[in-house]
């Protein structure tokens, strides 16, 4: 990010505080709950926003040498996803063009060849089919015509793009905008993949994603976790087309006050969030990145997945697992202006914040949305991102927009 950026969002923010206000978008929306429990509206988002859209799979640091690779199926569609041997990211369809067994069963790993472990059909990490054994029993087949589905590819800025349609296109500046100039002053390209979490739990993603569309609930939600850290009810929010930022302040911003504007950095004293549409959470800082991909379960409005992926820079990440770094540690961090991040605490945020209390929150919510009593709820003026999230998927469903309250 540029550094006058930094410094115009950081004034806002400060401005923000000192004058006790918020972000205001100057409306309150009514939002329907039947979007949350509707198994026509889940059948849709399946199809416009998870096998239609391109998916954000990871990003560098998951491949982080020639013959890497990963699988995963999140959004519907097996999908293996390797580094060539020219050190090339690729996408192909996990499945063995013989009879459709997944030709790499491991979530992540090395390899250059893959067997598929029903007839041992094998394929280069690069898609093309190599060996059938006792080919003169099976007959003969064009092995040029028979390689394993090639998905559209994209590695940008350290992000890794997918599109499950092998017809689909991934067009970087036009799906991310100004974007796609402002990824890479944050180094994701060079971060290293530190680890994994999962939280599934009794949500529509969408309820999901609405836990990082507002921090008003910080200071109490949050008052004994994150509370600790951050203000909360306020907010510097840009969009840009169907994505935008986020940026709410920490108690590092009392350390800028005194320095010299040259001198100030946005991660010292905020925390940066990216919601790329539809269904991704990117924080992201020259010294770490937190990947956050929410999605629905097929046939199941009322669950959600959600995958957290930690990334840190390679001058940190080797201290970054130091489970001797306690929160009181990164409290004093935050107070001093510092950014320390370490794994242990990354996952313990997610734990006792997201998982134990954001996403109760949003069971409760699921719950008295299927009751079918509640017609709907509110968002406020201070809640923009709530508002931008579900204008923006209901004009990509055909559906009215949000009515004022």
């Amino acid at each position: 990010m540029q550094h006058d950026l930094q410094v115009t969002i950081i004034k806002e923010l400060m401005a923000q505080l000192d004058e006790g206000r918020n972000v205001d978008a100057g409306v309150q929306y009514r939002m329907p709950t039947s979007s949350y429990i509707c198994p026509e509206i889940a059948e849709r988002e399946q199809q416009a926003f998870f096998l239609d859209h391109p998916q954000l799979v990871g990003l560098s640091g998951d491949l982080p040498s020639k013959g890497a690779f990963l699988t995963l199926e999140d959004f519907g569609v097996p999908v293996l996803a390797t580094r060539d041997k020219e050190g090339k990211f690729r996408a192909f369809l996990n499945a063995c063009r013989h009879r459709s067994v997944k030709v790499a069963q491991e979530e992540r790993g090395t390899k250059h060849v893959f067997t598929c472990p029903f007839h041992h059909w094998s394929y280069a990490n690069s898609g093309e089919l190599m060996t059938i054994p006792n080919n003169d029993h099976f007959g003969e087949i064009d092995k040029s015509c028979h390689g394993l589905v090639e998905l559209p590819a994209v590695e940008n800025s350290g992000l890794l793009w997918v599109h499950p349609n092998p017809e689909g296109q991934i067009d970087i500046d036009a799906l991310l905008g100004p974007l796609a100039q402002e990824f890479p002053s944050f180094g994701m390209q060079t971060q290293i993949a530190v680890g994994r979490t999962t939280i599934e739990k009794a949500l529509n993603w969408k309820l999901a994603n609405d836990t990082f569309g507002e921090t008003y609930h910080f200071g109490k939600l949050h008052k004994d976790t994150l509370g600790r850290l951050y203000y909360g009810n306020n907010l510097h929010f840009e969009e840009f087309g169907r994505h935008h930022r986020f940026v709410t302040a920490n108690h590092g911003m009392q350390e800028m006050r005194s320095l010299p504007e040259s001198e100030w950095d946005i991660a010292r004293c905020t925390f940066v969030l990216y919601h790329l549409f539809p269904n991704v959470q990117l924080i992201t800082s020259h010294s770490s990145t937190t990947l956050i991909r929410i999605y629905p379960v097929k046939d199941q409005p009322g669950r959600s997945v959600t995958q957290i992926s930690f990334y840190f820079a390679p001058e940190i990440a080797d201290d970054a697992n130091d489970v001797g770094f306690d929160s009181s540690d990164e409290q004093n961090a935050y107070e001093r202006g510092q950014e320390r991040p370490s794994l242990a605490n990354s996952l313990e945020v997610f734990k006792s914040t997201v998982e134990n209390e954001d996403y109760v929150m949003g069971e409760m919510q699921q719950k008295a949305a299927e009751s079918g009593l509640l017609k709907e709820i509110i968002f406020g003026r201070n809640e923009p991102a709530l508002h931008h999230f579900h204008n923006n998927y209901r004009a990509a469903l055909g559906q009215p927009l949000l009515e004022r309250l």
